[in-house]
C-alpha cells in the first residue's frame, strides 16, 4: 500500500464488493474524507409506486452502512509490506432514522462521522441528502466494536 488514498480505495473496495446487500443496493464510494457513500434511485428501490420515492428501509440501510465505513476508516490501520489488511466486526446496538421530506432524486449521498470512538463502542451520525443538495433523512446510531 503506497498511499492514504489507495488505502481508502481499498476499504472501498471491501464495502462494495465483499457485502452482498450492499452491491444490491447499489452503493457506490463517493468519498473517504468524510466517509461518504452513494447510490442511484432505480424502480427497485421505491417504496411507494404512487408517490415513486425511496423506500424508508433503504434509508435506513444506507445510513447504517454509512456509518459502518466511517468506522472502518476510524478503526482500520494501514498495514505495513507484506501484513493482511485486517477490519474490525461492528454490530449495530442501535439506529435512529429520522425521515425528514420524500426521498426524491436521480442519486442520493450518505455521509458519517464518528462522533465517539471508544474502546468496544462507537457513535456515529449521518445524514442523507439527495442530487439537489436536499436532506432526506438524517441517523443516529451505536455500534459495538472490536
Amino acid at each position: 500500500m503506497k498511499t492514504k488514498k489507495e488505502f481508502h480505495a481499498l476499504v472501498g473496495k471491501v464495502i462494495r464488493e465483499h457485502v452482498p446487500f450492499n452491491a444490491l443496493l447499489g452503493i457506490e464510494i463517493e468519498s473517504a474524507e468524510p466517509p461518504s457513500l452513494r447510490f442511484a434511485m432505480r424502480p427497485e428501490l421505491i417504496g411507494n409506486a404512487r408517490r415513486g420515492i425511496l423506500h424508508g428501509g433503504v434509508i435506513s440501510a444506507v445510513l447504517d452502512v454509512t456509518a459502518g465505513y466511517a468506522i472502518m476508516l476510524a478503526l482500520a490501520s494501514e498495514p505495513k509490506s507484506g501484513e493482511k489488511l485486517e477490519f474490525p466486526n461492528i454490530g449495530t446496538i442501535d439506529l435512529r432514522v429520522d425521515y425528514l421530506r420524500p426521498g426524491r432524486g436521480k442519486h442520493f449521498i450518505a455521509t458519517g462521522k464518528v462522533v465517539r470512538l471508544g474502546n468496544r463502542i462507537a457513535v456515529t451520525h449521518m445524514e442523507l441528502v439527495n442530487d439537489e443538495g436536499k436532506l432526506i433523512a438524517t441517523g443516529a446510531a451505536a455500534y459495538v466494536v472490536g
